[in-house]
């Protein structure tokens, strides 16, 4: 017998079994570099076999990846919307940074030289998407004539950056330090993205 009634339960096994092996990576990557981790050691700790985790993933780097933004999406961390002009940085913006700072190992291992490429796009995305959305609502003259994307991408590589130095020095400097020079790099030399009198 077949019909919709059936397909909740199955979503609901489809998001335990995610979240299991999401949950399991991201505790094993707190203890150890990426590499060094198996799809073994993966599945036991989620309590799956190894079907399951190539059902769902077909690589370590896209399950790490899912399993930081769920991470961040438990932590109240997700990125900010810059929606309207604002004086300083967004709340998001100070609780995505405390997510990283409590996990601050992780990160470095996978924001660093011989991290995840993966995690990476999918961070810098993020970004792109954020700044296109506040270059957008501002309506800031800054980057006319110039593509919007190639803007997005060199303002989100920038904070990318700003967060991969904060994380790597030692000792970091606190969050709110941090939320200050991630703002700022996102709001550009100036403060150019709220409109003249509204900073």
């Amino acid at each position: 017998m077949s019909g919709d009634w059936q397909n909740p339960p199955v979503d609901v096994r489809v998001e335990r079994t995610r979240r299991a092996l999401q949950e399991a990576l991201f505790a094993l990557a707190r203890e150890h570099p990426l590499e060094e981790v198996t799809v073994a050691e993966i599945v036991t700790r989620a309590g799956v076999n190894r079907s399951s985790f190539y059902q769902h993933y077909s690589d370590k780097e896209t399950l790490l990846a899912d399993a930081l933004d769920a991470a961040a999406g438990l932590a109240g961390a997700d990125l900010p919307e810059v929606a309207e002009p604002l004086a300083g940085p967004p709340q998001a913006l100070f609780d995505y940074l405390s997510h990283l700072d409590e996990n601050a190992e992780v990160y470095r291992r996978v924001l660093g030289p011989h991290g995840s490429a993966v995690v990476m796009a999918r961070l810098r995305g993020r970004l792109e998407a954020i700044v296109q959305e506040g270059i957008t609502r501002s309506g800031t003259p800054a980057f006319e004539g110039l593509p919007l994307d190639v803007v997005s991408a060199g303002i989100a590589g920038s904070a990318l950056g700003v967060i991969e130095a904060w994380l790597a020095r030692e000792p970091r400097p606190s969050v709110a330090v941090a939320a200050d020079w991630v703002w700022r790099v996102l709001l550009g030399p100036g403060g150019s993205w709220p409109a003249a009198g509204e900073r």
